[in-house]
């Protein structure tokens, strides 16, 4: 009489055990980067609140540009979970520091937005009533996030 085989061996189940474990080794680590980059997307969003504020002011040319926070955008205190603040100078440029990441590397750094007036000037306080060539965005260089967290339009 035949006998049919009842399932699988155990050499079999080990192999496949085996590869499940190296695969979660190399999955786990890239997830918790991905989770911290969607995160830092709160960060990035009130940058660019500031951003729309800052534009309008150049562009519409009104009188004196204004001093470092004093763009209108600005605070001081926490914003939401992942923004502990949101500062500007006198040319325009906006730093977010982050928190609540529970990451040392991450907490208390920051990311800058930078107005520009071609492609290698930074505007100035003198230049309102002109329009801003682009905003170039990276980490802050008082409190430098790690490039890896940024995205991908946040890198340069």
């Amino acid at each position: 009489m035949k006998a049919l085989q009842q399932g699988f061996t155990l050499i079999e189940l080990m192999i496949v055990v085996a590869i499940i474990g190296i695969l979660a080794a190399v999955a786990l680590p890239a997830y918790q980067d991905y989770t911290i980059r969607a995160k830092m997307s709160e960060v990035v969003l009130a940058a660019s609140a500031c951003r729309t504020t800052i534009t309008e002011v150049y562009q519409s040319g009104s009188g004196t540009a204004p001093t470092a926070g004093n763009w209108g955008c600005e605070s001081a205190s926490a914003t939401s979970k992942y923004v502990a603040s949101v500062a500007t100078d006198d040319n325009g440029v906006v730093t977010v520091l982050a928190q609540g990441f529970n990451n040392t590397a991450i907490d208390a750094q920051g990311i800058q937005l930078v107005p520009y007036k071609d492609a290698t000037t930074q505007m100035a306080n003198t230049n309102i009533g002109s329009s801003i060539f682009a905003w170039k965005c990276g980490p802050a260089p008082a409190a430098p996030m790690p490039a890896k967290y940024l995205p991908g339009s946040c890198r340069g």
